[in-house]
């Protein structure tokens, strides 16, 4: 595998053509050649986290196609500009596959896969589609719902805090699910939600942290590339909520659970379909069921009842019996957005920019 900066990459992007194909996807089948993969980082590679998880995905690759494949990623690419340019180098350098791994890499991607009609290109977090542009994304708030039944029961004061990266749907759905799935244990749970506008900012982390803390939040989620928050929340004697990864390491004692992510399965079927020519865009979007989410082992603090409710919920979101979004659900307003008896649409939970009742805090 090779491993690029940031840095070098951009260091050498000047000297490289932009390489235009004409073939459909469908005569990309390599045979015997090696085929080449490019992967974009949003954040730096850790011992966990989002960026973490990603990367396994990629070793997913290497494990299941051995010398078949070769493999290169970059991180730290978040800028649309510099993402541009390193999706049009590492096409033009024979990448066939290419994935973007943050919802930031999306406006780039769709200007440069047109330019590359031979090159499939996968973007994470994506909502538009092209022959050459497929997207997969996780059901996030399906194991925050989980998390929420744990904090639920755990909490002392009623109150969760939730640091997020950014307002947008993927958070924002998830943020909502934590609270409802808090509130189906003490309908008189609470969510302050303070977003960061990074994904990888530690010390502005650490500070947002310490403001949910302060303000009486006895249990701390964080949606973005670090520990920070469940650090903290350790320190200071709060619970918390990992993400990503499971970060019961870094908790003090008091992760309670993680919903962790699984790309492998998506890297690997990408992989084997650009090799066999058989590749075509798609949108994969896949929870608990697929196992693309999972939950971290449970803190052993949490009582007998709590447990079995937490693993029910589970059980239930996987059988399909149980939905985070099942009505009755109003937002901070008092709109009902989903009736009794009734559930968010797909279209609507993908794009949500409401937050529901129990919320403290505004999107913009």
């Amino acid at each position: 595998m090779i491993k690029s900066t940031r840095r070098d990459f951009l260091k050498y992007s000047a000297a490289a053509g932009a390489a235009l194909g004409t073939a459909g996807l469908s005569n990309l089948a390599l045979a015997d050649e090696v085929l080449k993969v490019g992967a974009v980082y949003v954040s730096p590679i850790s011992e966990i986290g989002w960026t973490k998880q990603h990367s396994l995905g990629v070793d997913a690759i290497k494990a299941a196609m051995g010398n078949k494949v070769e493999v290169t990623t970059i991180d730290s690419i978040f800028k649309p500009q510099d993402a541009e340019r390193v999706f049009r180098e590492m096409a033009s350098n024979g990448n066939k596959l290419i994935f973007g791994t943050s919802f930031s890499h999306g406006t780039p991607m769709q200007k440069v896969a047109p330019r590359f009609p031979k090159v499939a290109f996968e973007h994470c977090s994506g909502i538009r589609h092209m022959k050459n542009l497929g997207t997969f994304e996780a059901k996030y708030f399906e194991g925050t719902y989980v998390a929420g039944v744990a904090a639920g029961h755990m909490s002392k004061s009623a109150k969760i805090g939730f640091i997020g990266g950014f307002p947008i749907p993927d958070i924002v759905g998830p943020a909502n699910a934590l609270l409802l799935g808090a509130q189906s244990v003490n309908p008189d749970m609470t969510c302050s939600v303070i977003f960061l506008n990074s994904w990888f900012d530690p010390g502005k982390e650490k500070e947002a942290a310490n403001t949910l803390i302060s303000q009486g939040c006895d249990i701390i989620c964080s949606m973005t590339d670090t520990a920070t928050g469940v650090q903290v929340a350790g320190e200071k004697g709060a619970w918390s909520i990992g993400y990503a990864s499971d970060m019961a390491k870094f908790g003090n004692g008091k992760h309670l659970t993680a919903f962790t992510l699984d790309w492998s399965s998506v890297y690997v079927s990408a992989a084997k379909a650009v090799a066999a020519g058989t590749w075509k865009t798609s949108e994969r979007w896949q929870g608990l069921a697929d196992g693309v989410v999972t939950m971290s082992p449970l803190n052993s603090a949490l009582p007998a009842d709590a447990v079995a409710q937490v693993t029910k919920a589970q059980k239930d979101i996987v059988a399909g019996t149980l939905h985070p979004f099942a009505g009755e659900i109003k937002d901070q307003a008092g709109k009902v957005r989903a009736a009794a008896g009734a559930t968010l649409s797909t279209g609507d939970i993908r794009g949500i920019n409401w937050f529901v009742n129990g919320v403290v805090g505004k999107l913009g």
